[in-house]
């Protein structure tokens, strides 16, 4: 970790934490990190990664079945209405197989890929939100994915069946207090004397799955270490059943959308977890959720690129079905443009998730910036093109699709579509987390090279060596970035899609010499320089999704496809006007004007009071109805292995 003067001790401690948690070492190339410094690789996009015909086929039977069963089954509206699942729905999913998506066959799940992981959490999303909201939680950020990863034999033969038959799994890492900020972790776990047990004490806000949980991921604060001088942090992820005693569900919390999830705050009160339930190792925690979450949160943009797929078939016939001053609305040049925004960003949404989905089923590459990414620029994207499909329905699109519906109109659930994406923009991270993330690891090759000649505890000979290596890398580097594209070639695309590409290559060596520029200028304050850095990161992101959309349109044409031709060209050309827009903005703002009006702002504004409010645990006796202490849904560890489901037996 670089030294930094400008941070306050909090910030120092909060970055040693995160910096000792993330992932130091790249297994492989990475496209867009590749891009971050200047090196569009065609290799890694061109041919573009489709799934395998056999995988591809096992996912269509799988897509059908689902789709089928979803249809006669699940009533969004409905549950939208009501706030609840109901209990059959869940054990519906139950037998499908579908909490048990990408646990292998040898443990009772079905073993399938992550495309189609990604392809049936993207069916069951366009009936519920909610719905899929409880089945993405529980697999990617709960028990399934890190006991896959880093389990131990005898943790997945014990929890992995049980996952797989509908147990339903949780992830506690939020607190009432904390945020992304984990060095302020308040949940602790304490070992005990013998070592055998941990005992636990906190609690966990805004835990999806929470309510009706039978088991969780938890992350604690267990003791520190101390480490190059300085005293790090340790958090741990700790598997406990809900059965133990000292859990209790303290309140539901309500949303805007997803009105249906069983999200809430649980409380942890001298639970005592056996030691063998620690996951991959004691102050490993925040690693396992970063690793986990590489693969789990590429269930985000796959969900938001189907989603707009649909919407735009259902605006499509809208745009020719409707008709206002003597013409169709979509005929109206306005109308044009919202069409076109939609059917171009749609296509370079699908381009970003599949490329992931392919790059992550290969198992070669590494993904960690390509994940972070499209959970940022689809979610981000896909809020904007909701909203522009709302306003081209005008009322209907304000109107719920029940109202719509129930008049006789035809009915679009936009406004429920519309509530329950907002989430996406902050759940498994939040846009402005993924500009941190993201801009930390563009910077990782030049910090590794330049760490040794910032840090004040490094020796003259380290420092000299640093130097050395500084300029033997970047005396041919720099130079290559103005003239790198002298020796690029697009000849296996065609001439305007070559245009977009040899643009494309230019602006990535741009974008490389603007983020060296800003090292050089600001030092260490650049860490400080958010809206810089999150242009910078919007800029390569960008980059990176047209480079994915004009090789998706070339493969498209090799195998004589010319069916989404438009709407390439459409997205690569607006596309350079939002680059554009985005270099011309890191000179030309106004982010000390911003800070200078929001200081004043919060100085003349009083600070918070929070109200004192004693809760109770919420009830939890088997039987209960659907709106007490959701029992009902919950396996039992005590009983048999199945749902223990009365409401959908009746």
């Amino acid at each position: 970790m670089i030294e930094n003067k400008n941070r306050n001790q909090e910030e120092d401690n909060s970055i040693a934490v995160a910096e000792d948690s993330r992932e130091t070492q790249w297994k492989s190339k990475s496209f867009l990190g590749a891009i971050f410094m200047g090196d569009l690789d065609l290799s890694m996009c061109y041919p573009f990664p489709e799934q395998g015909p056999e995988d591809k086929a096992i996912g269509d039977e799988w897509v059908a079945r689902v789709d089928a069963w979803c249809a006669e089954n699940i009533d969004g509206e409905a549950i939208d209405r009501a706030g609840e699942i109901p209990a059959s729905v869940l054990k519906g999913l139950a037998d499908l197989g579908m909490f048990g998506i990408k646990i292998p066959t040898e443990y009772g799940g079905l073993g399938l890929s992550q495309t189609n992981y990604m392809r049936l959490l993207a069916i069951v999303a366009r009936y519920c939100a909610s719905t899929v909201a409880t089945l993405s939680a529980h697999q990617s950020i709960g028990v399934p994915q890190p006991l896959k990863l880093f389990g131990t034999k005898a943790q997945k033969e014990k929890y992995l069946p049980l996952l797989a038959k509908g147990a339903i799994s949780a992830f506690g890492l939020t607190e009432p207090s904390v945020g992304s900020d984990p060095a302020q972790m308040k949940t602790i776990a304490t070992p005990t004397e013998d070592g055998k047990h941990w005992i636990l004490n906190g609690e966990k806000l805004w835990c999806t799955n929470g309510v009706i949980a039978d088991m969780y991921v938890v992350m604690a604060a267990t003791p520190p270490i101390t480490k190059r001088g300085r005293e790090i942090k340790q958090i741990t992820a700790f598997i406990v059943e809900r059965d133990t005693p000292g859990i209790d569900v303290m309140h539901r919390c309500r949303f805007m959308g997803l009105r249906a999830l069983e999200n809430g705050l649980i409380r942890f009160t001298d639970v005592k977890v056996p030691a063998e339930n620690i996951i991959l190792g004691e102050g490993q925690g925040l690693r396992l959720a970063l690793t986990t979450l590489n693969d789990g949160r590429l269930g985000i943009p796959a969900i938001m690129a189907s989603s707009i797929a649909e919407l735009n078939e259902h605006l499509s016939s809208w745009g020719k079905s409707r008709n206002q001053w003597g013409r169709n609305i979509g005929d109206h040049e306005s109308g044009c443009d919202k069409l076109a925004q939609l059917g171009g960003g749609q296509y370079a949404m699908a381009a970003l998730s599949d490329f992931c989905a392919a790059t992550s089923d290969r198992g070669d590459t590494d993904i960690r910036m390509e994940a972070a990414a499209a959970k940022m620029y689809n979610t981000e994207l896909g809020w904007d093109l909701i909203d522009i499909g709302l306003q081209f329905m005008g009322g209907r699109g304000y109107e719920t699709g029940t109202s719509l519906a129930e008049r006789g109109d035809v009915s679009m659930p936009i406004e429920r579509a519309f509530r329950d994406a907002r989430i996406n923009r902050i759940v498994e991270g939040t846009t402005d987390v993924m500009h941190l993330f993201l801009a930390r690891e563009s910077l990782d090759k030049h910090l590794k090279l330049a760490m040794p000649l910032l840090s004040p505890k490094s020796s003259i000979g380290q420092k000299f060596k640093s130097l050395m290596n500084c300029t033997m890398f970047y005396s041919r580097w720099y130079p290559m970035l103005w003239v790198g594209g002298l020796f690029t070639s697009f000849s296996r695309f065609d001439d305007d899609l070559a245009d977009h590409m040899r643009w494309i290559d230019g602006a990535t060596r741009k974008l490389a010499r603007k983020l060296f520029h800003a090292m050089v200028l600001n030092g260490p304050k650049l860490e400080m320089k958010q809206l810089t850095l999150a242009r910078i990161v919007d800029i390569g992101t960008e980059l990176s999704v047209l480079a994915l959309t004009a090789s998706r349109a070339q493969s498209e044409r090799d195998r004589g496809d010319q069916g989404s031709t438009l709407k390439a060209v459409y997205w690569l050309e607006t596309g350079r006007h939002r680059v554009d827009a985005l270099f011309h903005a890191l000179k030309n703002n106004a982010d000390t004007t911003a800070r200078k009006l929001a200081t004043e702002m919060m100085e003349a504004a009083p600070e918070l009071s929070y109200p004192e409010v004693n809760l109770s645990p919420l009830p939890v006796e088997v039987g209960s109805d659907l709106t007490s202490g959701r029992q009902d849904k919950r396996l039992c560890f005590g009983g048999s292995v199945n749902m223990v489901v009365e409401q959908a037996s009746k």
